[in-house]
């Protein structure tokens, strides 16, 4: 085991990956999507634009466009290539939460709230409790996630 994972932060790269959980789903559902519209620009015709200004004539330009399209796909494949390893290590960790943690947890660090926001009282008023008991509630499940993620410590 190296060294540098005892001074590993989990806990944070715990609530990075929470927060990274949206974007992720986003990108698997819609990578598709944009590389057949970036396969389209690829083999379209352009039209002139006519804006009144001279432009230098450029031989390569088809070239160039479809070379610039295999960049930009090759791009795309890798983001969701990474995407799915990265739901492939968090989705069976985020799956053994109980839907109390899940809430929590997505509460604190998902997209409809940041961390600092009114998140406590969401959580305090959905569970029928008290702030420092909703804190301490925020923690267990994070910590559980952590472990689940990372192992023990």
């Amino acid at each position: 085991m190296s060294i540098m994972w005892k001074y590993l932060d989990k806990r944070s790269a715990t609530i990075a990956a929470i927060k990274d959980y949206e974007s992720m789903q986003f990108i698997i559902k819609h990578t598709d999507d944009e590389i057949r519209a970036e396969r389209d620009k690829m083999s379209a015709v352009r039209s002139p634009g006519w804006d009144g200004m001279p432009h230098a004539h450029n031989p390569n330009s088809q070239e160039e466009r479809i070379l610039n399209g295999i960049e930009e796909i090759d791009i795309l494949k890798e983001r969701y290539r990474q995407a799915m390893e990265y739901m492939d290590w968090f989705k069976p960790a985020w799956d053994q939460l109980t839907e109390d943690e899940k809430y929590v947890l997505e509460t604190f660090y998902g997209d409809a709230n940041s961390y600092g926001s009114n998140a406590v009282y969401y959580i305090a008023e959905y569970f029928k409790i008290e702030q420092t008991s909703a804190y301490k509630r925020k923690n267990r499940a994070l910590d559980r996630l952590t472990v689940l993620l990372f192992g023990r410590q």
